[in-house]
């Protein structure tokens, strides 16, 4: 017993040793950008509905995001298994954390830009629905990392 006691806090140990010892920019290297992964919890019986509502409102918006450099690519997945949570998945990337700041030129011009796509109007009326049967899970901002070769 003390042997496997000592042998389990000498591994432990050697552990917390190599942990302290990784050193950023050597042993691994923060990715540019960020990753925006949102989890949403969709009834089941309305998952085609909520994924036709946002194919016209969300991706809209982020081919928007895109024309104007904001993101590089956004994806939406949707969950195979009937298992419980979230099982609509929203993922937006951003080529730079810069993006993330405000721009209001460039922000007022998307908006004005999505409005003559369709009104403010017409958009809460298409999302107005969507609480009956959507719970957002997580909103959670991701970067890479990457090793060296």
């Amino acid at each position: 017993m003390k042997w496997t006691t000592g042998a389990l806090a000498l591994s432990v140990g050697l552990c917390m040793a190599a942990a302290a010892a990784a050193e950023p920019w050597t042993d691994w290297i923060p990715a540019k950008g960020a990753t925006e992964v949102v989890t949403i919890q969709v009834d089941p019986n309305h998952i085609d509905d909520y994924l036709s509502g946002i194919g016209k409102g969300w991706v809209r918006e982020q081919e928007l995001a895109k024309k104007h450099g904001i993101i590089d690519w956004y994806q939406v997945m949707v969950k195979l298994n009937a298992t419980g949570g979230s099982n609509v998945v929203l993922i937006v990337h951003y080529p730079t954390l810069a993006n993330l700041e405000p721009d209001k030129a460039r922000d007022q011009a998307m908006l004005a830009e999505s409005r003559a796509a369709m009104s403010k109007e017409d958009s809460d009326k298409q999302i107005a629905g969507y609480d009956k049967y959507r719970t957002f899970v997580s909103d959670d901002i991701w970067t890479g990392v990457d090793y060296p070769k």
